[in-house]
């Protein structure tokens, strides 16, 4: 069954009729998960949004009904831990959900040595445990349903290795091949995956991350570009900027590509002190 995908200006009814009436949407609290969320409401999903900060969360939810009429439920929950994934999981049991948007993550910056191990491993936590498994259990529901969607967010470093963000583009590189293959799987099931793989984001991703992100994409522009290639494509570098850096990275061979990541990634760690 081919997924007929609507096309970024579609009316409400296409977009629901294409993916169902709920939407769940991790991360939702800030940055690219919150400018999902908005765009997945004025589309009128109803949606379940789950991150950490509950008052966060309420604002997004209270933003949502407020500017497009759309109904949304709050979840705050560690995902990073298996009891808050179960509990979203069953949250979303009494939703007809019919998209799953996984933004939830964080990253790190410096040597991966000099690192703490408790946080480089409740990054793989988050960014790839807790993910396969809402996955997991969304591409079921979906597939037996014969229509759905999964989007996950990848990043341009999910394609090469990179110095001093090593740990956080190896969790990114799993969450792209996840999504490919994932994505030939569930295509005769009538379900859509795509990986999102943005450029350097304003948001506050870069603040936790330890890195002063002064130029890069708005959140907005990375949920539009993000929507828009939703059931179109298997990867979506959404905006200029990730074309452009894509674009000057790709004639590289692999380890030109990973030296200039860690000058970049250097970079950054420079102008934040």
């Amino acid at each position: 069954m081919a997924m007929v995908a609507p096309n970024a200006s579609a009316p409400r009814d296409a977009w629901l009729s294409a993916y169902g009436p709920c939407a769940v949407v991790t991360g939702a609290s800030d940055g690219i998960g919150r400018a999902l969320a908005l765009e997945l409401a004025a589309k009128g999903f109803e949606l379940l949004l789950v991150a950490r900060r509950a008052v966060a969360l309420a604002e997004v939810a209270a933003e949502c009904e407020r500017l497009y009429g759309t109904r949304a439920t709050t979840l705050a929950a560690d995902l990073a831990t298996p009891a808050g994934v179960v509990a979203a999981l069953e949250a979303s049991e009494r939703l007809d959900v019919g998209l799953f948007v996984a933004a939830a993550g964080f990253g790190t910056s410096g040597p991966f040595v000099d690192s703490e191990l408790d946080v480089e491993l409740n990054m793989i936590d988050l960014n790839c445990r807790s993910l396969a498994h809402m996955a997991h259990a969304f591409g079921r529901r979906f597939a037996v349903r014969r229509r759905g969607g999964i989007v996950l967010m990848s990043s341009l470093v999910a394609f090469q290795g990179v110095p001093r963000a090593a740990n956080y583009a190896a969790t990114k590189a799993y969450v792209q091949s996840l999504a490919e293959g994932l994505a030939a799987e569930l295509r005769p099931l009538g379900v859509a995956v795509l990986a999102s793989a943005p450029g350097p984001v304003k948001s506050g991703f870069g603040a936790r991350a330890g890195m002063a992100i002064t130029q890069g994409q708005t959140p907005a522009e990375v949920a539009a570009g993000t929507l828009k290639a939703l059931g179109r494509r298997t990867t979506v570098r959404p905006g200029r900027l990730a074309k452009l850096l894509e674009w000057s990275l790709s004639p590289l061979p692999r380890w030109a590509r990973v030296y200039a990541m860690g000058r970049v990634m250097a970079g950054l760690a420079v102008a934040r002190t």
